[in-house]
């Protein structure tokens, strides 16, 4: 029978190694021309994580756990230096020492996802893997802030001209602002906010605004893959939200089969 650390594991680096690859390609298409060695350095991060891709295809639900905790511990260390390049990125932009096409929160967004992964990692390897309630809450926070960041810059990379989506994507970052502050605020109730009816609650309500803006994010890809809106944004980067909100539900699900003891 698979063990689930390590399941869990290879899921955790075969959906984040393509995403951190993936920011790396977005922050070299945003530099200048003269910002070779940011580009560089982006360019080798791109190459890190395919090599761990590859790595990543030799191992199985039945791999040696020893040998998984090996793998987690290499692609930490990978996850957190990305994220010290994303914070130079960030720290160089706010003191105008660089300029560039990168938002700085989007520079800071996908800092904090390299944090998370990171974690996600040190937390099986130490063998954490059923959820807790403030784990519930916590993860919830984390989520729908990344989801109220999305909205924000869809509206801001569709052209002026697609008002109706620009209104909608505004919506959507109204919606996600505050689900993010009722989620806070059941941080700060914790532990007394640690209640199976009060955390059912937030993921129904959560789940079915993801659910929308999900399918919000999949139309607007298949509009720019199609070419048929006007935008700054990669085709890449609208699959890149879509698949970001498909996960957020399977986590808000194995949170709901978690507090119904499924």
């Amino acid at each position: 029978m698979a063990n689930p650390i390590v399941a869990r594991s290879l899921d955790e680096i075969k959906f984040w190694s393509r995403i951190m690859k993936e920011h790396s390609l977005f922050l070299s298409l945003g530099f200048t021309f003269e910002q070779k060695q940011l580009i560089e350095e982006a360019q080798q991060f791109m190459d890190l994580f395919e090599r761990i891709e590859e790595k990543l295809s030799r191992f199985t639900v039945n791999s040696d756990l020893r040998q998984v905790q090996a793998f987690n511990t290499e692609v930490y260390q990978a996850a957190a230096s990305i994220y010290a390049y994303k914070r130079k990125i960030l720290d160089l932009t706010l003191k105008c020492q660089i300029r560039h096409n990168n938002f700085p929160l989007l520079v800071d967004h996908i800092s904090r996802e390299a944090a998370y992964f990171a974690n996600r990692l040190k937390e099986l390897n130490e063998g954490k893997l059923a959820p807790t309630p403030d784990t519930v809450i916590q993860e919830n926070v984390f989520f729908l802030k990344i989801m109220a960041d999305h909205a924000k810059f869809i509206g801001h990379l569709l052209d002026p001209s697609e008002r109706k989506l620009v209104d909608q994507a505004r919506e959507f970052s109204n919606d996600f602002d505050k689900l993010l502050f009722q989620a806070v605020d059941l941080e700060y109730m914790r532990p007394q906010s640690e209640t199976k009816p009060l955390l059912g609650q937030m993921l129904n309500q959560n789940k079915v605004s993801v659910a929308s803006l999900r399918d919000f994010k999949k139309t607007a890809r298949d509009l720019i893959e199609e070419c048929r809106i006007k935008s700054n944004i990669h085709p890449l980067l609208a699959d890149h939200t879509f698949r970001e909100a498909s996960r957020f539900i399977e986590i808000i699900e194995m949170f709901e089969a978690s507090l119904s003891g499924t």
